[in-house]
């Protein structure tokens, strides 16, 4: 069976929203499925990210499962189970739950964050294959500018 290349001009009538969407799940699909040849799942990643003041959180305070779900809010998808990805860091002793239920990164779960941090280019690396740095500018400029025309913001 061949695959029709589709032409330019049939290319430019194509709906943004579509292909962005398949680009959307495809890419967290590859990420996630190299996270997990590693051992872990971006949620737990961004759980770490979240407790650390290395990384994205401003104080370094423990934080119940309700702040770091409106902290990942615009990146958390509907199938994470925040609760039951924190279970397993505990297990791994990378956190530590409070009486309060604030859960806190340990050393070794700074550790682990560092760690894991470092799969990033190589992710990176492979989905960037082919495609070049100008090219891929581009890409995110011509995105930007669909958002601000469907009256999105652009952080």
């Amino acid at each position: 069976m061949t695959t029709r290349q589709s032409t330019d001009a049939e290319l430019a009538g194509q709906p943004a929203a579509y292909w962005t969407g398949v680009a959307h799940e495809a890419l967290i699909a590859f990420t996630r499925a190299r996270q997990a040849e590693k051992g872990y799942t971006q949620p737990q990643f961004w759980l770490l990210r979240n407790l650390s003041v290395n990384d994205i959180s401003p104080d370094g305070e423990g934080m119940t499962l309700a702040g770091l779900r409106e902290a990942m809010a615009s990146y958390v998808r509907p199938e994470d189970d925040l609760a039951a990805e924190a279970e397993v860091l505990l297990e791994r002793g990378w956190l530590t739950r409070d009486t309060e239920g604030r859960l806190w990164l340990t050393g070794a779960g700074e550790e682990a964050r560092v760690r894991l941090a470092r799969n990033a280019p190589a992710i990176r690396a492979a989905l960037h294959e082919g495609i070049d740095d100008a090219d891929y500018v581009t890409t995110v400029k011509v995105l930007q500018r669909l958002i601000r025309n469907a009256g999105g913001t652009v952080g």
